[in-house]
């Protein structure tokens, strides 16, 4: 999955960076928010991580611009402003949760996968189209009671697919969700990590529909 932070301390903003991408988010990093702003309305993201102490346009008036917008993109708001008042305006301003400076990274990344959860309409914390189940927690793909532990890049090219089993993601797409900006991409790089799932998870968990890109079926 790809998420936008958007944190103006280069220290705090570098470490955050670097523990999702260890997570296996592609993470990209902006440093203010008129930047965020434009971003986002050039790019997907799944998630966006936003600082409020930001220079020039405030975190706060960021969070009303991409809400304006009718962006519905999960927001995690990341500050160390505590003061009631400033929490309950990023609520009720359209912020999914609301994290205080200093934070441990895991509860961090807990709250981050509870609001997915929570935007993709379910409250169970596993992926499955029914015969393949995914833990993000954990990393582990689970098929006909064998569990099997995932590189950080094959997790992130089948949680994109499982989010939507049925729907087709092309290599672009997929690429797309797998790195972040400054990444290199191979051009093999997606087959690549399907026939390493493949060789993990069984030759039919991805089905590729030719000429178009790849897919998990829909099970019952």
């Amino acid at each position: 999955m790809r998420v936008l932070l958007v944190e103006d301390d280069p220290m705090i903003g570098d470490a955050i960076q670097g523990a999702l991408r260890d997570a296996s988010y592609a993470a990209d990093w902006v440093k203010n928010g008129q930047t965020a702003l434009d971003t986002l309305a050039d790019q997907h993201y799944d998630l966006v991580l936003l600082d409020l102490g930001l220079p020039g346009k405030d975190g706060l008036d960021v969070l009303t611009s991409i809400r304006a917008r009718d962006n519905p993109v999960p927001l995690l708001i990341i500050t160390a402003r505590d003061e009631l008042n400033e929490r309950i305006r990023g609520l009720d301003g359209g912020a999914d949760d609301y994290v205080l400076k200093p934070f441990e990274m895991a509860e961090l990344l807990a709250r981050m996968r509870a609001v997915l959860r929570r935007k993709g309409g379910t409250s169970n914390p596993v992926l499955s189209n029914g015969a393949l189940t995914l833990d993000p927690a954990t990393r582990q793909a689970t098929v006909s009671g064998v569990v099997n532990r995932l590189s950080g890049r094959e997790f992130s090219l089948l949680q994109a697919l499982l989010v939507r089993p049925g729907a087709i993601l092309s290599r672009s797409e997929l690429e797309d969700r797998i790195y972040g900006w400054g990444e290199e991409v191979e051009s093999n790089a997606v087959e690549f990590l399907i026939h390493s799932l493949r060789k993990k998870l069984g030759s039919d968990v991805i089905k590729n529909v030719r000429g178009v890109g790849w897919m998990v079926s829909r099970e019952s």
